[in-house]
């Protein structure tokens, strides 16, 4: 099996196109130009299928600070996840974005601020792994163990962590191997995988660990162009599920067609933060505008 091997059921278009600035000096991304390589089919969205929860928020975060030295890389942050969230994380390189997912995780820990988790404040738990049991990450860069096949990669955590027999393990770890569209690789070591095959693979090993919320870190960043709308569209099925997911991204269609919430970021603030139509054809702030506005010059350059 070679480096590029690609699997066919994921296959994508993968032509760009361009998108708009309206005469109202408001960024927006227009449909049909932003185009992420994925099915556009009419589903139930996540906002349909978070607006059915009343429930009190999964995660929420509060007066999040992080330093690093004598730099502030988040200051003062806040926002509520609810059960069934697509939370959508967007900003500039160096905004902050993927600190604020580490320290969501508690791979990193925040200088200031509290991160609740059903009301509990896990910035102060003495068990970080437990809690990662059920906020769980996929990683830009995969993170696989390259000595293990797929399914071994897949089974490890509940074996270890969740203490389930392996027949069980074995058993989860194939149904999210469908899911994904990877089951035909479970003999397969990682470098015998594309990018986008070893991403679905990441993505199938944090589901089977059962999780409650997926933080995803620019889970595209580390793709060939062509390998990016396969990936996209796992997490768009995933979507319609009602799983709960935060994603930092730089694939804006994907933030505007999927996620129910976005929020922005620049400097380590959030900026500006409501539904994506908002956000992407009326945003109240400058800085929203500018940034939208690069990314259209990003993309037309492109």
């Amino acid at each position: 099996m070679s480096e590029n091997t690609n699997d066919t059921r994921f296959e994508t278009n993968t032509e760009q196109n361009d998108v708009g600035v309206n005469d109202m000096g408001n960024t927006t991304l227009d449909v049909e130009n932003l185009d992420y390589n994925a099915s556009n089919d009419t589903t139930e969205s996540a906002t349909e299928i978070a607006s059915e929860s009343t429930a009190a928020p999964v995660i929420e975060v509060r007066h999040l600070g992080k330093t690093f030295g004598t730099h502030e890389v988040l200051k003062d942050i806040d926002f509520d996840v609810d059960k069934g969230d697509v939370t959508c994380i967007i900003g500039s390189s160096g905004s902050g974005k993927s600190t604020l997912l580490r320290c969501i995780n508690l791979f990193e820990t925040p200088t200031a601020g509290e991160i609740y988790f059903h009301g509990e404040d896990v910035t102060k738990t003495k068990s970080a792994p437990k809690y990662r049991e059920k906020v769980t990450m996929v990683f830009q860069s995969f993170n696989l163990f390259n000595n293990m096949s797929v399914l071994a990669n897949c089974t490890i955590g509940p074996r270890k962590v969740l203490k389930m027999k392996k027949v069980e393990a074995n058993d989860v770890a194939m149904k999210y191997l469908e899911l994904v569209g990877m089951s035909a690789y479970v003999n397969a070591k990682p470098r015998q995988l594309s990018g986008g095959q070893k991403q679905r693979v990441a993505i199938a090993r944090a589901l089977a660990m059962s999780p409650e919320v997926i933080l995803f870190d620019e889970p595209t960043s580390a793709l060939d162009p062509e390998m990016v709308g396969e990936v996209l569209e796992v997490m768009k099925e995933l979507a319609k599920t009602g799983l709960t997911m935060i994603v930092v991204t730089h694939e804006m269609a994907f933030a505007r067609d999927v996620a129910n919430k976005v929020v922005f970021m620049d400097g380590g603030v959030i900026v500006e933060e409501g539904a994506p139509e908002q956000i992407f054809t009326a945003p109240k702030e400058e800085r929203t505008r500018a940034f939208l506005s690069r990314m259209l010059a990003e993309k037309q350059n492109g």
